[in-house]
């Protein structure tokens, strides 16, 4: 099962990633949090706030698409500002 998911920096509250994963979601934070990826280890801690699975590889990487383009930073701001 492939995860598209969500996750704000508590160091930063404004600042937010998208990613994709194959693996476990926690597995992943986890490793966001130890500062395994570069794109992340500056902002940690990360909080994870939502997350979609998948079955389809490719709709993942569509939805994952999605929620980094400008429509999706509109949509991921929602999210943010609902979890608040």
């Amino acid at each position: 099962m492939y995860h598209v998911y969500i996750l704000t920096s508590l160091k930063k509250s404004t600042k937010t990633y998208v990613g994709l994963t194959i693996k476990d979601i926690n597995v992943r934070l986890k490793e966001h949090n130890d500062g395994l990826s570069r794109y992340t280890k500056s902002d940690k801690p990360w909080e994870l706030i939502y997350f979609e699975n998948f079955y389809c590889q490719l709709c993942a990487e569509k939805r994952e698409q999605f929620l980094k383009s400008g429509f999706g930073y509109r949509f991921r701001k929602i999210i943010l500002k609902s979890y608040s």
